[in-house]
């Protein structure tokens, strides 16, 4: 679990572990892809926060980003499972121990087509969970044809010209009721590394749509999801940083070039700091007009959408115990012959 705490050197943090305790084995994705890059700011996100990697649980499903969980963490167990059931093997491991942190790396593939469904139901059920979606508009490990993000128009020299509309999986988050929803680009890994650690401090559903380069098949300049294209485009609503556990700071207003901090329920504090936007992450309305407003005008928007740090977790909505159900004895997992008769007799 996270300390309160900073690290005591730049070489050891608080848990006693080096940087080379949260790494895992070395990539086989190829080289240069956003995916690698990702890996890298979990690995140093979880060891700036203090995580012991044995409780952290890490899940994943079919494709390229799903190879990713072996790159970090190899110290952490890992669910890799069918495609598009990520979702499923999160929430049946949570609900049996509900104390492990947990990250699931998805693509656009795993989460936009075959996976929407579960995707969609994961969110509404507001599951602790951080969900990153590799996401790259082609399916890298079948040779690079068009996934369910690619932008409408795209030509690419073996698959054509896609026809159709790309799904937004940030604005898919929002309406869906995710209570963290945020969009960054694999090449600022400062960003992604803010929004990782802000994530992990969340209790509940944090998706982030991370825009990853496939720089095999879907590189060209003119490509919304190009390292190109990203570097030209970006658009931050913010810059961002994680305060660990501590008493609440806040200020009175918040105006351009001034800080709005958001306390979550850990007691850490997300810091964002205003650029030339007046935004507030707070306000569902106004996350889903800027999502639109960007979708319009070609802007990669990045940063912090939108965040409810207060809602219940699905957690809240059940009468679990303190002790983890998979610590449980059977005689406290089985109900008793007398309970078995009232809920029999209540069906009468």
């Amino acid at each position: 679990m996270t300390e309160t705490v900073h690290p005591t050197s730049q070489n050891t943090n608080i848990a006693g572990l080096t940087r080379a305790d949260y790494r895992g084995a070395p990539t086989t994705l190829c080289q240069g892809c956003g995916h690698n890059s990702i890996a890298a700011q979990i690995t140093a996100a979880c060891f700036e926060m203090n995580i012991i990697p044995e409780n952290l649980v890490k899940f994943s499903g079919i494709g390229c980003s799903s190879k990713s969980p072996a790159y970090f963490l190899g110290r952490s167990f890992c669910f890799n499972g069918l495609h598009g059931r990520m979702p499923s093997l999160a929430l049946g491991a949570l609900f049996a121990d509900k104390t492990l942190e947990a990250i699931g790396i998805s693509g656009d593939g795993d989460t936009a087509s075959i996976g929407f469904g579960q995707f969609k139901h994961l969110i509404r059920r507001n599951l602790p969970l951080v969900y990153i979606i590799e996401n790259n508009g082609v399916y890298g490990l079948t040779k690079g044809q068009f996934s369910a993000t690619a932008e409408k128009g795209l030509s690419l020299k073996r698959q054509g010209t896609n026809p159709f509309t790309p799904v937004d999986l940030a604005m898919e988050a929002l309406i869906s009721e995710a209570t963290f929803v945020a969009r960054s680009f694999a090449g600022d890994p400062k960003q992604v590394k803010q929004l990782i650690k802000a994530a992990i401090a969340h209790q509940g559903i944090a998706v982030i749509d991370i825009i990853s380069p496939c720089v095999t098949f879907h590189n060209h300049e003119n490509s919304f999801h190009s390292y190109s294209f990203g570097k030209t485009h970006e658009e931050p609503l913010h810059e961002i940083s994680l305060v660990l556990a501590r008493e609440e700071i806040t200020v009175d207003d918040f105006e351009r070039g001034t800080t709005k901090e958001v306390t979550m329920y850990d007691g850490s504090v997300v810091l964002l700091k205003k650029l030339e936007n007046e935004y507030d992450p707070t306000d569902k309305w106004q996350a889903l007009r800027t999502l639109e407003d960007a979708a319009n005008n070609n802007w990669l928007l990045t940063g912090l959408i939108y965040v409810n740090p207060t809602a219940p977790t699905l957690f809240d909505k059940y009468n679990l115990p303190d002790t983890p159900l998979n610590r449980l004895p059977a005689d406290k997992l089985r109900p008793s012959p007398q309970s078995l008769e009232q809920i029999n007799q209540s069906m009468f």
